[in-house]
């Protein structure tokens, strides 16, 4: 999201939608919950309060709709993968995954960790969602989507909780270097998808 903020300008619907988002992705980043008021957002912004209301509620209903931008892997990422092998469509998702992360870090380890909204049923549901479409995107990268068993879904639910782990060593303690995050990632995603995942298929 590159949209020009700070000033009032006239703007189609779903650019003024966006550019509003985008704010909100930054604010919520840097600072916790608390912190943000939609106020906050809507100067930023160069809009009207009303206009953040009108476009997405409560603040509460506005910072969902970060986590759930931060969080939920689209469909466009695996439509998008390379054709062939497994071991270079792992590669692609796992890359992509590192990609968007990286990015957007401040943001997506803020969104991760529920800035400070951790326990909320409402935002743990929207964590665990993501959680299910990215466990579901990384079945049909490794060519296992269709149908799977409730078994698959949580062996894939948990390699998705170290993907997120992972990912947090590296651009939070600066444990693991980004060449070593992949290779970890793309080589237990095989690992898994050769000799675990086939455990749990119908």
């Amino acid at each position: 999201m590159t949209l020009e903020v700070g000033r009032r300008r006239r703007l189609e619907p779903d650019a003024r939608r966006e550019q509003i988002l985008s704010v909100a992705v930054r604010l919520f980043g840097q600072r916790p919950y608390a912190a943000v008021s939609t106020t906050d957002v809507a100067r930023e912004a160069g809009v009207a309060r009303g206009l953040v209301n009108h476009y997405f509620g409560t603040k509460k209903d506005l910072y969902l709709e970060v986590v759930r931008v931060m969080l939920f892997v689209p469909s466009v990422a695996v439509d998008g993968l390379p054709q062939g092998d497994r071991e270079a469509r792992a590669d692609a998702i796992v890359g992509w995954f590192l990609d968007v992360v990286s990015r957007h870090s401040t943001s997506w380890l803020a969104a991760i960790t529920a800035g400070g909204m951790a326990g909320d049923a409402d935002v743990d549901a929207v964590i665990d969602e993501a959680v299910d479409v990215a466990a579901l995107s990384v079945l049909k990268a490794v060519g296992l989507g269709e149908d799977p068993s409730p078994a698959l879904l949580g062996m894939s639910r948990a390699y998705v909780g170290l993907a997120i782990h992972t990912a947090r060593e590296w651009l939070q303690r600066n444990a693991l270097t980004r060449m070593q995050v992949q290779s970890l990632l793309a080589t237990t995603l095989v690992t898994m998808a050769d000799r675990v995942f086939p455990q749990a298929v119908r």
